[in-house]
């Protein structure tokens, strides 16, 4: 399961990207619902939703390839439907922005992430592996405090 969802959202991710990057300008907008939902191609060198840190792009690319690796290595205890989609959604997105980091430009493990999905003009551009870590970090919350373990048992809660 969790494979399966990690594939299926890094293609989705993949194939968005490389549609968007043919078709659509840098700058240039798609309206499809006014102003409150469009599509556009912004280059992203800095962390999540473009916040800053341009100039260590290879420290968000080498906390990216920890994600995978510490998630790869979690699935091995892994027996939670909720857990492996949570999980997998992580693994898929973050792997969606490591390919992103390692081989755009402007060189190899510096790449600029493509965003391309605007809500509003005052939400920061994302993409779906933007939307894929945020949905699996919020399961990955509401599986820990409901006290769901990896291994699909419930932590005991003493009183």
């Amino acid at each position: 399961m969790l494979l399966g969802v990690a594939v299926f959202v890094l293609a989705a991710d993949l194939i968005s990207k490389a549609v968007v990057v043919a078709h659509i300008r840098e700058g240039s907008y798609i309206h499809l619902i006014g102003t409150v939902l469009m599509i556009t191609q912004v280059r992203n060198g800095g962390a999540a939703f473009n916040i800053g840190g341009t100039s260590i792009t290879i420290v968000f690319t080498a906390i990216a390839a920890g994600v995978i690796i510490y998630i790869l290595r979690a699935a091995r205890n892994l027996r939670s439907i909720g857990w492996a989609i949570s999980l997998g959604l992580l693994l898929g997105g973050a792997t969606g922005n490591l390919v992103d980091r390692i081989f755009r430009a402007p060189g190899l493990f510096r790449g600029d992430v493509v965003d391309w999905i605007e809500l509003t003009r005052y939400w920061p551009v994302f993409n779906l592996a933007d939307s894929a870590i945020t949905c699996g970090g919020v399961l990955f919350v509401l599986l820990a405090l409901r006290g769901i373990r990896l291994d699909g048992t419930r932590a005991v809660r003493e009183p």
